[in-house]
């Protein structure tokens, strides 16, 4: 099976585009499958597998305290999986046929107020490089609302500050130009002049943002980076990157911004994914009134 999963990692690659995290995704999940399968059942072939094998996958998974949403999308998975096996005339059935995707009950994003935020962007010290560095990153985080692996995927090319655009990648190697806030251009300036020049250890290297050793930042650097200075601001909320594109597009809404431009901006293929935030802005209505209107 192992063979067939590293093949079809090549092709989520090569012909449809999947960025390196999605496909890593992918494989965990099939990954994981093909361990429990070894380990309860000896089935390893992909044509020895059997519906009875995925549910007892499924019941698995929900045994060991797995949410549904990971339940969905680790059976999306398997069916994408067996589609292209299929399509490649490796196997004649899909195992996964007849199972029902688990529900998920979707939980609303967290989102900051405006004075959470405010709070947050002037927490990081800017009297030394690695400040102005982070304020630079959260201005931009919030002030466009990109996701925060293309924040990181950001080349010096990437952003016109006269023009006050950058061009992202996003989610299928789909390209998107977004506007730039005063806000954010004037930190990145500062970044440049202040911070990344000292930062920087090779000439030819063209990512925007870079770590203390003068290497491109990971995901998991970042977050460290946002717990920290979510503690130091004393904002009693789980903060994410993903915590502040909430917020911009929440805030873009309360304050009259229409759907598909939002969905524009987000990136989103479907607008069904951007109209979340109509919840949470209705939900902020409802708040509002209960708290001011005297007969509520």
């Amino acid at each position: 099976m192992e063979t067939y999963i590293k093949t079809f990692i090549d092709y989520l690659n090569y012909e449809k585009g999947l960025s390196a995290n999605t496909r890593a995704a992918y494989q965990r999940d099939l990954q994981k499958l093909q361990k429990f399968l070894q380990d309860r059942f000896s089935v390893d072939e992909p044509v020895e597998i059997n519906r009875d094998h995925i549910l007892a996958f499924m019941n698995w998974q929900l045994d060991n305290g797995a949410e549904y949403s990971t339940m969905a999308r680790s059976l999306s998975s398997i069916r994408t999986f067996y589609r292209f096996l299929f399509l490649e005339g490796h196997t004649r059935f899909d195992p996964t046929v007849n199972i029902d995707t688990p529900k998920i009950k979707r939980k609303l994003p967290e989102v900051l107020s405006i004075e959470e935020v405010d709070k947050l962007m002037e927490t990081p010290q800017v009297i030394k490089p690695l400040g102005i560095r982070d304020r630079a990153m959260l201005e931009l985080l919030y002030g466009t609302g990109v996701r925060v692996s293309e924040l990181l995927d950001l080349q010096l090319d990437d952003i016109n500050m006269t023009a006050g655009f950058l061009r992202c990648i996003g989610k299928g190697r789909k390209e998107r130009i977004l506007p730039v806030n005063q806000s954010s251009i004037f930190w990145i300036q500062n970044y440049l002049v202040k911070s990344r020049s000292l930062l920087v250890r090779q000439p030819l290297e063209r990512t925007l943002f870079l770590n203390a050793r003068g290497g491109r930042m990971s995901r998991q650097g970042f977050f460290k980076i946002l717990a920290n200075y979510t503690e130091k601001a004393q904002i009693d909320k789980e903060i994410t990157p993903h915590t502040l594109r909430h917020s911009f597009a929440t805030h873009l809404l309360e304050n009259g911004a229409d759907l598909r431009t939002v969905q524009e901006l987000l990136g989103h293929a479907d607008i069904s994914t951007t109209q979340i935030y109509t919840h949470l802005t209705k939900t902020h209505l409802r708040e509002v009134y209960q708290r001011y209107h005297p007969r509520a």
